[in-house]
């Protein structure tokens, strides 16, 4: 009974066989080859900056698998109960999805290929110019590339079809794309315009990935640059997200563009009776004593002599915007605490005097008195 159900179903049983087969050997065949890889990544780091994987594990793994799949059923494919005129269908089908693979799997070259060249460029270091211009370059061609890998993923999945019609009538429609590229160009102006602002920005870089800016009021660093924008994060971790074209034709603030060495200012505002050396000898006891200082520049100067304050600016240096920020928010609150302990008589005071009193000798002196005044920077 078994052997005759089995000879009238064997036409469908070898076919359920080979399509069990090539699945089976195609996915054991990418296990093999992605679990070393993933062993390698184990011990050397992270796969997205050491070893040999460079992200080949999250990139690679599944377009790779469905390469291995669609070659398999290729093989297998001849062999399959399918009505003939149904082969050039599935053949057609499998040709179609080979390409997009293919196509997917190209798009996780690049990535990979990324991560080969950046895994050298730290952006977590100090001095990180060059690993903030290479990131930036790299991030604005990786699309350019994918986007050339999308339409010539699209073109040859035409190709496949090998059909003289569908040519001709791409021909057709390729003509025409003349007048219809006037209209998209006038109906997408802006979008054009960031991305020809991308590739300058690219080549000139006036702004790159981490990069400190002052952008409409706002200071924030630079997270992303995509294809048409600028994701701003800003101190309190909101987002701004600007054109791209907004960076060429409007003035902004770069913070980091040579350096990120900065220079940061505190002001003081005391009596004009205070003594000036004892504090620049504190000012700098504060600055040696923190580590956010870079060794530089600390130096304390009157600049100003206002009409009821004396303007003091204590100027110091930092390695970044960040530490700038923390170590004049100290400097302030050290300094105060030095004013108010030690000298707390010259805080700044308003003066006044009397009028003289008209039924009063004229010998009499005139009284004068002082009020201060709780004001603090």
């Amino acid at each position: 009974m078994f052997t005759k159900i089995l000879h009238v179903w064997h036409g469908w049983f070898f076919a359920l066989f080979l399509f069990c087969a090539a699945l089976v050997f195609s996915n054991i065949f990418h296990w093999i080859i992605f679990r070393v890889l993933r062993r390698k990544q184990d011990k050397d780091g992270t796969p997205e900056s050491r070893g040999l994987g460079f992200g080949l594990q999250r990139y690679l793994a599944r377009p790779a698998r469905a390469i291995f799949v669609l070659t398999c059923f290729f093989l297998v494919e001849p062999g399959l109960p399918i009505p003939a005129r149904y082969h050039n269908d599935v053949r057609q089908a499998l040709a179609i999805l080979f390409v997009l693979s293919l196509g997917w799997f190209a798009t996780g070259v690049v990535y990979v290929v990324q991560n080969i060249f950046l895994r050298r460029y730290d952006l977590s270091s100090t001095d990180n110019i060059q690993a903030r211009r290479v990131h930036t370059q790299f991030s604005l061609f990786r699309r350019f590339v994918i986007s050339m890998i999308v339409i010539v993923t699209v073109a040859g999945c035409l190709w496949t079809f090998h059909d003289d019609r569908l040519w001709k009538a791409g021909t057709g429609l390729l003509a025409s794309a003349g007048v219809a590229s006037l209209i998209l160009a006038t109906a997408a102006k802006s979008t054009a315009s960031n991305f020809l602002a991308g590739l300058q920005i690219a080549l000139t870089e006036p702004i790159r990935i981490d990069d400190v800016v002052i952008v409409q009021g706002e200071w924030g660093k630079i997270e992303e640059i995509t294809s048409s924008y600028v994701v701003v994060r800003i101190w309190d971790l909101r987002r701004l997200i600007v054109p791209l074209s907004y960076f060429i034709e409007n003035s902004f603030q770069n913070w980091t563009r040579q350096s990120s060495d900065i220079l940061g200012t505190a002001f003081l505002y005391v009596d004009y009776a205070i003594p000036v050396e004892p504090l620049r000898k504190k000012l700098l006891e504060i600055c040696q004593a923190s580590p956010l200082w870079d060794g530089k520049v600390c130096g304390l100067q009157v600049t100003d002599i206002k009409e009821h304050t004396m303007e003091i600016r204590c100027l110091v240096s930092n390695r970044n915007a960040g530490d700038n920020f923390d170590l004049r928010c100290i400097i302030r609150e050290k300094m105060m605490e030095f004013i108010r302990e030690s000298y707390p008589q010259y805080f700044p005071r308003t003066r006044f005097a009397s009028l003289p009193d008209p039924d009063r000798s004229q010998s009499e002196t005139v009284e004068k008195f002082t009020t201060p005044i709780q004001k603090a920077s």
